[in-house]
């Protein structure tokens, strides 16, 4: 499982992701062990938020780090459920890569660029899945993870 989980992560992020249906992914997890849809998506909201704060924190090891677990969770959402059409994930791609490069870089206004594609991204595909009621933007300053501080260390 571990194999295949890497190989669609490789795929996703290359853009070239085929239809999971024909690849005949499938888990030997117990149905009631799945993870449902919406607590995925929570987590990705959760790293959405995250990556913002570490960003603009100029924190960029924490900034990447959400990015790829954003990504990873992009990927299980992609393996769990079926009915999400492939071109959603695998358009994620590019804002992705943009992030991380801008990441990489340490660059503040490519990240803030980078970002809004990936939060347009976020809605388009929400759009396409006939949930354009849920609406994601860039967070505001209203930080709702009061508990964990976006500086790096030994920065206040």
């Amino acid at each position: 499982m571990r194999a295949k989980r890497r190989l669609i992560r490789v795929l996703v992020s290359a853009g070239l992701a085929i239809p999971l249906a024909l690849a005949g992914v499938s888990f030997a997890l117990p149905e009631d062990h799945v993870p449902q849809l919406g607590d995925i998506m929570a987590a990705i909201q959760a790293r959405h938020v995250k990556t913002w704060y570490a960003g603009k924190a100029a924190n960029w090891d924490l900034a990447g780090f959400e990015v790829r677990q954003l990504e990873a969770s992009l990927v299980d959402a992609a393996m769990l459920y079926r009915g999400i059409p492939i071109s959603n994930v695998t358009t994620m791609a590019t804002p992705i890569h943009s992030l991380e490069d801008a990441i990489a870089a340490k660059d503040v206004k490519r990240f803030s660029k980078a970002f809004s594609e990936l939060t347009a991204g976020c809605n388009s595909c929400h759009a396409s899945m006939e949930r354009s009621f849920i609406v994601i933007r860039t967070p505001t300053e209203e930080q709702p993870f009061g508990d964990q501080i976006f500086s790096p260390q030994g920065r206040p």
